[in-house]
């Protein structure tokens, strides 16, 4: 590429570029992991309480638009593509069990946006793949260069990378030049943010962001197809999003040649449980602590954890637990749940009377440690006989890196939980092997569902 461009608009190159006939056979199969865990996660988040919010939010600002709208998943009625985009985010979002690129769920926000652009405006369903994968890239580049200086500061990674990758994907499902493709990404930029403290309350307002950015990258898109002037700097300029939210230097020319190298797509995972994605290894731990423990009364536990991880909000909480925004993110309740009850279910994680549980949450600690690894934890467990255990458990991203097959596993064991018919994760798996059957396919699994308002 020539010299001295700026990020956007290396960003927007290489964004016009995707295509499914040239994405390297890994990235495009990994593409319908993700496809799959996102609507097989949508499908069993159904009976969760936050779509219905988000649905009440959406029809008020944007009403119902029967004729060229997009649906409301899990519901059945319409409205515009953002107001699509935000309530269905909600639902992807449901169970906390949604892919997880770096710290940030790039699919719960790019996947319910596209699945409603291409409805309501009739966007070629070819394009999703490459739409999607231009997301991953552009928001997941950001987030691995900058995450680790933005989260400690108490932002969340979802919303503020979120919205790039919603723009990216946007402005590809658009079949947007590369000029007004990098105005897009740099609205996102300017429009982005999102803080953490939902998690220290247990409160619910990051069930939402996803949606917010959703909706925010959909606009920063139109307007970039719209004609909008928009700043060329906007990520590495003198008061670009880098220095305002990273405080730091941003090396454009080393991001912009990782690009179709270091592919992001690589680094998304999968969720076994419905808990924050840094507590998936303790409670993997956990699973294995409590077979060796076989019954015996605890006296006390300790959790080390990487900094990174221990510092993230909520995670040190003891309650008292009154939502599962708040059990989920807190390790001493992950913990506690796990070495009584076993593998956590929803039905777990909303139960915050049990006194075996909370007792054992009162005897659990958690640990900074600078030498635990990330996505590692070591727990160390008193027994009240005298003895001890301690089980460590080192895992990496390739762990949780999941092909189509445990996927497949992994939605229909959490559909099997939540009363989703067998034969919707059949037609849900033959659309995400073959798009070109349309987006109808996925309409009419979610028209499936229960939940879905009968008129």
């Amino acid at each position: 590429m020539p010299a001295n461009l700026p990020l956007t608009r290396h960003l927007a190159n290489f964004v016009v570029s995707l295509d499914t006939s040239s994405l390297p056979p890994e990235v495009l199969e990994k593409a319908r992991a993700c496809l799959l865990n996102g609507y097989g996660m949508a499908l069993g988040s159904h009976t969760t309480p936050f779509a219905p919010v988000a649905r009440a939010a959406a029809l008020a600002m944007d009403g119902r638009v029967d004729a060229g709208g997009a649906t409301l998943l899990g519901d059945g009625r319409k409205t515009t593509m953002g107001g699509a985009a935000l309530a269905n985010s909600a639902l992807f979002h449901g169970r906390a069990q949604e892919d997880t690129c770096g710290a940030a769920h790039l699919g719960a926000i790019m996947i319910p946006l596209l699945t409603a652009m291409i409805e309501a405006r009739g966007w070629p369903v070819e394009r999703l793949i490459p739409a999607l994968v231009a997301g991953y890239e552009v928001g997941g580049l950001i987030e691995s260069a900058y995450s680790a200086r933005t989260t400690p500061s108490g932002l969340r990674a979802s919303p503020l990378y979120g919205i790039m990758a919603a723009a990216a994907a946007a402005a590809r499902l658009m079949d947007l030049s590369a000029e007004r493709t990098a105005a897009a990404i740099a609205n996102a930029a300017s429009f982005a943010g999102g803080i953490l403290q939902s998690f220290d309350d247990g409160t619910d307002e990051w069930r939402y962001q996803v949606g917010v950015a959703g909706r925010q990258g959909l606009i920063a898109a139109e307007l970039a197809r719209a004609g909008s002037v928009s700043a060329p700097h906007a990520l590495e300029g003198r008061n670009g999003f880098v220095r305002a939210f990273a405080r730091t230097d941003c090396d454009v020319d080393a991001l912009a040649a990782r690009l179709g190298r270091d592919w992001s797509m690589h680094r998304v995972t999968f969720k076994p449980y419905p808990v924050c994605a840094f507590n998936q290894t303790p409670v993997t731990a956990g699973l294995v602590l409590r077979e060796r423990i076989a019954g015996r009364a605890i006296q006390a536990v300790r959790v080390r954890m990487n900094p990174f991880e221990t510092g993230y909000a909520g995670m040190d909480s003891k309650g008292p637990f009154n939502s599962v925004s708040g059990t989920l993110m807190s390790i001493p309740f992950c913990i506690a749940n796990t070495l009584i009850n076993g593998v956590p279910s929803m039905a777990h994680m909303t139960t915050y009377t049990d006194a075996r549980v909370n007792a054992l949450i009162g005897e659990t600690d958690l640990l900074a440690d600078e030498n635990v690894p990330r996505l590692s934890c070591v727990i160390e467990t008193d027994l009240q006989d005298g003895s001890a255990l301690v089980q460590e458990q080192r895992m990496t991203t390739a762990d949780y890196s999941y092909g189509r097959d445990r996927v497949s596993e992994l939605v229909r064991r959490i559909g099997t939980e939540s009363g989703v018919p067998g034969a919707v994760y059949d037609s849900l798996e033959n659309f995400v092997a073959h798009p070109d059957q349309g987006i109808g396919v996925v309409l009419v699994c979610f028209a499936a569902l229960p939940s879905v308002v009968q008129e």
